[in-house]
């Protein structure tokens, strides 16, 4: 958040009582960046502030046995905030909570913890600050009499003056004042280029509160969507034929309060470390992709045609590049990575930038040639040529590249890489042997 409230127990307290707040739920997020609350009434508020809230962690999935199931939640106090959407009777706050185990030792299959360790130690190698400003789309679509999700959008009405009014931008407005009401600072709200699509900028923040923004942002989304009877998506590629919706990712370092990436002096304003950082990015970028696009769905809008990148290359103005680095200089340079999409896990495709980032610096590695020309373009020669490759095409691919990445399966951790692995292998077996409406439609009547 922006503000930086740095609230005590006491103030908590004091709040929930003022505020008349009757329930407040204790969320964390699970390695598949599932949202998870335990809630609790406000007479239990001391009880939570005071760490001594215990859940059955056997029953998230990816998280412990049933021989071992139970565990604290942690409240991280600044994060405290009542949601501006509920009965003004009744009021519900939240607090975003880490994972411990019952010795009081961090859960290591807290997705938030596994960020935790990296910010430590990038803080370890002098860099007090990473920030982290996200660009997360994603679609609105109407829903049908039972209140089912459909793919239909009301973009279609026409803009005439007196027309009907795009139910999605007033969803978008409202969904705009709530995240203020949350202490967000919007910079930007705007449809997207496809029928249905928008975007939310909020402004950037360190990187564990980013990561904490992002997920309240998808609550915010499709809870205020749902209210207008509306269905909100994070899915990367609901619709064939159209653009899916990325989570482009701005990120910067800082040291002594400086802009690390930025040099007066080097080509192009930017430092000998933002260099090594995009060069660590693209080193590890086949084994972070199942991170930063965790879904069979994912891959359906990695292709050519549609804006979103597919190729490994950097540029610092072409936007057919996975890394650009958009125009600012000075104490806003940063780099911005085009791949993620906004059904990541916020909190693990962080911590896996961040570590191959600080991987490049640490090694002092040096980025291929900036590629200034469409890459979508060029033949598959001219990429091979000039060393352009592909990012991987599957899911099961991703994983297979994340297996062999030490550094990402180390930043990960055993037990959140072993969990996720067998987690999306299991997806990607599923949707291997289903039936697709594609399958019914090219061969039920030639066969």
């Amino acid at each position: 958040m922006t503000n930086n409230q740095g609230y005590t127990r006491e103030d908590v307290i004091r709040i929930v009582k003022e505020e008349d707040v009757k329930f407040i739920r204790l969320q964390f997020t699970d390695i598949f960046g599932q949202l998870k609350n335990v809630a609790i009434t406000a007479s239990q508020i001391e009880k939570a502030v005071n760490n001594q809230c215990m859940f059955d962690g056997s029953s998230i999935e990816g998280f412990v046995r049933i021989d071992e199931s139970d565990q604290c939640l942690y409240p991280d106090l600044k994060s405290f905030r009542i949601f501006p959407w509920q009965p003004s009777n009744g009021k519900v706050a939240r607090l975003i909570c880490d994972v411990h185990n019952p010795d009081g030792s961090p859960f290591v299959g807290d997705p938030r913890y596994a960020l935790k360790r990296v910010i430590q130690k990038a803080n370890d190698m002098g860099f007090d600050r990473f920030n982290v400003g996200p660009e997360a789309e994603f679609f609105l679509f109407q829903t049908d009499e039972s209140g089912k999700p459909t793919t239909r959008t009301n973009d279609e009405a026409g803009y005439f003056d007196l027309g009907p009014l795009d139910h999605g931008e007033s969803t978008r407005r409202q969904i705009c004042l709530a995240l203020e009401q949350m202490d967000f600072e919007i910079e930007a709200s705007h449809h997207e280029c496809a029928q249905g699509q928008h975007e939310i900028d909020f402004k950037y923040a360190e990187a564990l509160h980013a990561a904490d923004n992002i997920m309240t942002f998808k609550l915010a989304v499709k809870t205020l969507a749902q209210r207008n009877g509306l269905h909100a998506t994070f899915m990367p590629k609901p619709i064939f034929g159209i653009a899916g919706s990325g989570m482009h990712t701005n990120m910067s370092l800082f040291r002594n309060g400086r802009n690390v990436f930025y040099d007066p002096d080097g080509e192009r304003g930017l430092s000998k470390e933002a260099y090594s950082f995009i060069a660590g990015l693209l080193a590890h970028m086949k084994g972070m992709t199942a991170i930063t696009n965790p879904l069979v769905n994912s891959y359906k809008r990695l292709v050519p045609g549609y804006e979103a990148p597919c190729y490994m290359a950097w540029s610092a103005s072409n936007r057919s590049a996975l890394i650009r680095i958009p125009a600012a200089r000075g104490q806003s340079t940063r780099v911005e990575l085009r791949s993620p999409d906004p059904s990541c896990n916020p909190y693990l495709a962080l911590a896996v930038c961040l570590a191959a980032g600080l991987d490049g610096i640490e090694k002092g590695m040096t980025p291929p040639p900036e590629i200034t020309d469409n890459i979508f373009a060029m033949s598959p020669s001219t990429r091979k040529r000039r060393g352009i490759e592909a990012l991987p095409g599957s899911l099961e691919e991703a994983l297979m590249y994340l297996k062999k990445d030490k550094l990402i399966m180390n930043t990960l951790g055993e037990h959140v890489s072993s969990q996720f692995i067998a987690g999306k292998e299991a997806e990607c077996e599923e949707y291997r042997t289903r039936v697709s409406s594609w399958e019914i439609d090219k061969y039920m009547i030639n066969y």
